[in-house]
């Protein structure tokens, strides 16, 4: 058998191949350090701030729905927290950071007119 340029080529890149498929099974779904540290938190801040304005959304429209007729609905804090830990599985949320996100969608929806609010307090 004689070996020329086309089999060699074409066994190296067997080879490469076969060695990237062994890594792919060896390292599946083994968790890794972030290449960017910095990127990786400030990514995980951005996913904070997005689950509390959407916690804040939800409850707003909770409590507009259950409030009555003529009544104004009470939107807390404390359950902007709760429902982003139940949620969205953060296991601390700090307050100021659930009002803050409270009062922003709370001006956001303009809820001043037929909502009240311990976000200000």
């Amino acid at each position: 058998m004689r070996w020329n340029l086309d089999t060699v080529v074409g066994v190296l890149v067997g080879l490469v191949g076969f060695g990237l498929i062994l890594a792919g099974v060896v390292w599946k779904g083994r968790a890794v350090r972030p290449f960017a540290a910095s990127r990786a938190h400030s990514v995980a801040q951005r996913e904070y701030a997005r689950a509390l304005q959407r916690a804040s959304d939800q409850v707003i429209a909770a409590a507009r729905r259950s409030a009555g007729e003529g009544e104004p609905a009470i939107v807390t804090v404390d359950a902007v927290v709760r429902l982003t830990r139940e949620h969205y599985g953060y296991d601390t949320v700090e307050r100021h950071h659930a009002a803050a996100a409270l009062r922003r969608r709370f001006e956001h929806w303009r809820c001043a007119a037929d909502c009240v609010t311990d976000a200000y307090g």
